[in-house]
């Protein structure tokens, strides 16, 4: 237990990968806690597609860069690997249920030693005809909102400090 509250405590988000892609184990142990996530009435309605092919990465890119407004730029950093998180359109809480699969494969990675990072604009990326066209040839079948992108990989920079917690974080009700 005292593992896991100091990877929470300890996670910060990376923004600057080595090249080199991550072991099979690492992305077992990963993609396995992302599909533990708790969901809405346990209805499980994220998917996970696993993205490790570089030209992939590179239409996804540069999708998501052109959304962002800066086409040149990586907002991936760099990353290995991709995992991206969409939920079903039919499932009135799939933001929420997709987020909880981010947040654990977010902390997943800090437990396994691996860098990571919740890239957003997975939303429009999806809902824009390239987006259905990816889906489509990868075999993902249904109506689905991208929730995000975590970027995995093995960082190149060094793990920055917590910022101080604010002080009106929390407020008791006794």
């Amino acid at each position: 237990m005292a593992s896991t509250l100091e990877d929470l405590k300890n996670r910060r988000s990376c923004r600057s990968f080595q090249p080199g892609q991550i072991t099979e184990e690492e992305l077992a142990q990963v993609v396995e806690a992302g599909t533990y996530a708790p969901t809405a009435r346990g209805g499980q309605s994220p998917i996970i597609v696993v993205v490790q092919d570089k030209d992939t990465i590179e239409t996804l890119r540069s999708m998501n860069a052109a959304i962002m407004g800066t086409p040149d730029a990586d907002p991936f950093y760099g990353a290995p690997t991709v995992l991206i998180v969409l939920a079903d359109k039919g499932c009135v809480n799939r933001v929420y249920d997709g987020s909880c699969v981010m947040d654990n494969l977010l902390n997943a990675a800090q437990a396994v030693g691996l860098g990571a990072c919740w890239i957003h604009r997975a939303r429009e990326e999806f809902d824009s005809p390239q987006g259905k066209a990816l889906l489509e040839a990868w075999g993902v079948k249904g109506e689905y909102e991208g929730i995000g992108h975590c970027v995995l990989g093995y960082r190149a920079d060094t793990v920055p400090a917590p910022a101080p917690r604010k002080g009106n974080y929390v407020y008791y009700v006794r």
